[in-house]
C-alpha cells in the first residue's frame, strides 16, 4: 500500500512498539500482516517473547539498544514468523536467548546490524522459501538463515562476542551463517554446533572481517551442509569483493574465511546435489586455519579444493585433500 509518509513509502506503524521498559512481557498472541515491524523496541530489558505467532507484515520481532544502553536479557521462545521481511533483526543485545523458533522467510532468517554479546540461536528451524512474498521486491526466496553484520547500515559501536548457533536446521536457505564485520566494527568469538542444511543454493558459510581488526575466532563444529553447486570457476577473478547487503555468491562453494585469526572446522561433512567447479573452501588472510575430520566430496577437473593466501599456521587431521 502506498503511504507518501511512510518509510519506503509503503509503511505503516508498528503493531506493539514500546522503549525503555524492563520486565516486558509477550505471550500466546498472533499478528497478521503487521503494517510496519510487528513488535518492535528498544533500549529495554528482561523481554520476553514467547509462544507469539507472526504471519505477513515486514521484520516479526525488531529491538535496539544504544551505544549506552544495550537491550539487556531478551528472551525469545518458541515462536512461530512467517514474514516477508526479516524474521528477528536488531543490534545492541545482551544475554539474548532464541530457542526452539520456527523462522520462514523472505529475507533473512535472523539479522543482526550491530553488536551483541552472548547471543544463543538454539534449536531452531529455519526455512524458505518465504510463504508470505518480500514487501518490496515480491519475491520469496530466503536469503541467509542467519546473518551477523555488525555496521551493515550504519556504523555501530561495541563488539560481538560470545555467539553460540547451536544445533539448528535449514532448508533451501541462500546461505547458512553469514558473518562480515564493516569498518569499524569488531567480532570476538563465534561457534557454530550442530548445524544440518540442505538446499544452500547461493552463497557459502562465510566469516568475514571487513574492518580494520580481524574476527577472533570462528568454530564451525558437528556440521552437515548439503550445496545445490552447479556453479562454474572463472579464472579471471582473484579476489572476493567486500559484501554490500545480502549474502552474495562466493569464489568457494563451501566455506569461505578473510580476515580471521582463528578458523576452524571440526567433524563437517559438506555434500553436493550436483558438482560444482569451484574450490571448497577459500582462506584467505587468516593467522590459522585448522581443519580436523573434514569431509566433502571431490569434483572431477577441480585439482585444488583448498586455496589458501596468506594463511598463517594450516592444522589439519582426518582431512584428505588428495581424494574423495
Amino acid at each position: 500500500m502506498f503511504d507518501p509518509k511512510g518509510e519506503e513509502h509503503m509503511r505503516g506503524p508498528h503493531t506493539i512498539a514500546f522503549a525503555g521498559c524492563r520486565g516486558f512481557t509477550i505471550r500466546d498472541v498472533s499478528i497478521i500482516d503487521s503494517a510496519n515491524y510487528a513488535i518492535f523496541f528498544q533500549v529495554s530489558d528482561d523481554v520476553e517473547v514467547r509462544n507469539v505467532k507472526i504471519t505477513g507484515g515486514w521484520d516479526d520481532v525488531h529491538y535496539r539498544g544504544a551505544p549506552g544502553h544495550w537491550c539487556h536479557n531478551v528472551n525469545i521462545f518458541g515462536c512461530q514468523f512467517f514474514t516477508g521481511d526479516d524474521s528477528i533483526a536488531g543490534s545492541y543485545w545482551v544475554n539474548t536467548v532464541i530457542l526452539g523458533c520456527t523462522l520462514n522467510s523472505s529475507c533473512n532468517g535472523i539479522r543482526l546490524i550491530g553488536p551483541a554479546r552472548h547471543l544463543i540461536v538454539d534449536h531452531c528451524l529455519f526455512y524458505g522459501p518465504g510463504l508470505r512474498p518480500h514487501r518490496t521486491s515480491d519475491r520469496t526466496n530466503t536469503l541467509s538463515g542467519i546473518i551477523l553484520q555488525p555496521g551493515a547500515w550504519e556504523k555501530t559501536e561495541g563488539l560481538l562476542d560470545d555467539a553460540l548457533l547451536a544445533n539448528n536446521t535449514m532448508r533451501d536457505v541462500g546461505s547458512p551463517v553469514t558473518i562480515w564485520t564493516k569498518p569499524g566494527s569488531q567480532a570476538g568469538s563465534i561457534a557454530i554446533s550442530g548445524l544440518e542444511a540442505t538446499g544452500i543454493y547461493r552463497s557459502a558459510l562465510s566469516s568475514e572481517s571487513w574492518s580494520d581488526s580481524p574476527i577472533t575466532n570462528v568454530v564451525i563444529r558437528n556440521a552437515h551442509l548439503e550445496f545445490s553447486g552447479g556453479g562454474q570457476f572463472d579464472p579471471a577473478t582473484k579476489m572476493v569483493q567486500a559484501p554490500r547487503v545480502d549474502a552474495r555468491p562466493l569464489l568457494a562453494w563451501g566455506a569461505y574465511a578473510h580476515n580471521v585469526l582463528h578458523f576452524t572446522l571440526e567433524d563437517v561433512r559438506s555434500s553436493l546435489a550436483q558438482d560444482d567447479a569451484r574450490p571448497i573452501l577459500l582462506a584467505d588472510t587468516v593467522a590459522r586455519l585448522s581443519l580436523d575430520s573434514f569431509r566433502f566430496p571431490r569434483v572431477p577437473g577441480v585439482v585444488n579444493p583448498l586455496v589458501t593466501t596468506n594463511v598463517g599456521k594450516l592444522e589439519m587431521r582426518n582431512t584428505d585433500l588428495s581424494r574423495e
